[in-house]
């Protein structure tokens, strides 16, 4: 365990002195999710009216910072067939390292780049209007559920990084799994509106979930009922153990397949 410790921290060392040097790669976690504040926040926010007379700034803002969870997905997924195509892979598995230290670099490393893209956000966010209502303690449970997640969402691109180990793969199934678990969820809209088969598919979203419980840390959730589900009406502990279920299925899976992966042409 102390091994892979010391390796993981290693790599992600190395991953954050590339980045240094490649400092471009900060754009598309820069850029995207203050359009998306801005977009969905004045533009969304003209048009779509919560329950309860709720600012639309304050209860869209935990769906966009989901947005750049899910997104998490494709960085990690094309760093890791970058990794692949260029060798790097067969490099590290010919070191005497820990084999989970290898992925545990490359997700933690996309994690710090979800945090940052994560205080941009709340600075953009605290301009246009998004405030907390909640203690700090909460607040921080919010942003450590979404990070949890993004965890999570990291790890799957790694798997999937290594089993597709194509780019055009990567993103056409990115797309599949991100778009429907975005958009049908409580991300961007109040549910009540949907058909009442949407609305149960919706409700029972683990992204719904992880919406509202972050909503209720941050004291951004509607006074009107989010639904009669029990996910919506236990969030934050549906929120955790559904992600912690998710993390405790794929690490192994990724594990295992970079230990085929790697050593592939």
């Amino acid at each position: 365990m102390s091994d892979t410790i010391t390796h993981s921290c290693a790599l992600i060392g190395r991953h954050i002195r590339h980045l240094k040097r490649t400092p471009q790669q900060l754009m598309s976690v820069t850029l995207m999710p203050v359009i998306f504040v801005l977009v969905f926040g004045y533009l969304f926010g003209s048009a779509i009216e919560v329950p309860g007379n709720q600012k639309y700034q304050e209860y869209i803002m935990a769906g966009i910072f989901i947005q750049v969870v899910l997104s998490n997905l494709g960085l990690t997924a094309l760093g890791v067939i970058g990794d692949l195509d260029n060798g790097l892979m067969d490099r590290f598995r010919s070191l005497p390292i820990s084999r989970s230290a290898v992925l545990i670099g490359r997700t933690t490393n996309d994690l710090i780049l979800v945090a940052w893209s994560f205080a941009l956000m709340s600075v953009i966010g605290y301009l246009i209007g998004w405030r907390v209502h909640n203690d700090l303690l909460s607040v921080l449970g919010g942003f450590g559920l979404l990070l949890l997640l993004g965890l999570a969402t990291s790890w799957i691109g790694a798997l999937l990084g290594l089993v597709l180990r194509s780019v055009e793969a990567v993103n056409a199934l990115g797309a599949i799994i991100v778009m429907p678990m975005s958009f049908l969820s409580n991300a961007f809209i109040p549910l009540d509106g949907l058909p009442g088969w949407m609305q149960t598919i919706a409700e029972w979203n683990p992204v719904s979930a992880v919406v509202l419980a972050c909503r209720k840390l941050f004291g951004n959730a509607p006074q009107a009922s989010s639904g009669d589900a029990f996910p919506m009406q236990h969030p934050v502990p549906m929120a955790v153990v559904l992600t912690l279920a998710l993390l405790a299925v794929v690490v192994p899976l990724a594990v295992r397949a970079y230990e085929n992966a790697a050593s592939k042409k």
